[in-house]
């Protein structure tokens, strides 16, 4: 039996999620969580196969909070479900240590699948997926694109800020000082080559990077 643990911040999503592994009988949904503090918890004190972790809960980044299951149980596996466009996020999911990326629109035709391979040690990404980890991983292979050199932190700030996020919110959300988040977001306009926040919206929204955010 696959032991799943749920972490998503809608408890309609959770229910939804709930009712597709039931359908399967190799399968059971062994503890749910709705932010990050209850998947720090849920993580140490259950049992369980793959988590399926929403990339957007409160209390910490999803891409933080990949890394620190990874670190916490590096056995467990880890299953991305995402509203977000895939290519801008599932490369670096994966990197943090994912097992596999969905984006919810196609949850329901495909996350039983999902769950079944990476339990059994596999991944599932799609085929543009893998092709961008596979240039990646080439001798001297460089960002496509500017925004791709931004640290998981940076690329964090940089999508609240263009979701139009003040820095102190973005303090409070991410659990840094207004400091810490002012640096990350002069250290990532230099990088971008952006002189205010006019053309960083317009930088986001050229690249498609702020689709449903959640400010």
């Amino acid at each position: 039996m696959i032991r799943i643990v749920i972490a998503d911040d809608h408890a309609i999503v959770r229910e939804g999620l709930q009712r597709i592994v039931s359908a399967a009988d190799d399968m059971e949904v062994v503890a749910e969580a709705a932010d990050g503090n209850e998947v720090m918890q849920r993580v140490r004190e259950t049992d369980f196969d793959v988590l399926v972790l929403d990339l957007s809960m409160p209390g910490r980044s999803g891409m933080e909070m990949i890394k620190w299951v990874r670190a916490e149980k590096p056995r467990s596996r880890i299953l991305v479900l995402s509203m977000h466009q895939e290519l801008q996020y599932a490369v670096r999911a994966i990197k943090a240590g994912a097992s596999g990326y969905l984006t919810k629109e196609s949850a329901t035709a495909q996350l039983v699948q999902a769950l079944r391979k990476i339990a059994t040690g596999g991944a599932y990404v799609s085929a543009e997926v893998a092709e961008q980890l596979a240039l990646g991983a080439m001798p001297g292979a460089a960002p496509a694109l500017p925004h791709e050199s931004l640290s998981d932190r940076e690329f964090e700030v940089f999508r609240l800020i263009a979701a139009g996020v003040s820095v102190t919110d973005i303090a409070a959300r991410l659990h840094l000082s207004v400091k810490t988040v002012s640096t990350h977001k002069s250290n990532l306009m230099h990088k971008l080559g952006l002189h205010n926040q006019s053309e960083l919206i317009r930088y986001a929204l050229k690249h498609e990077l702020t689709d449903q955010l959640d400010p």
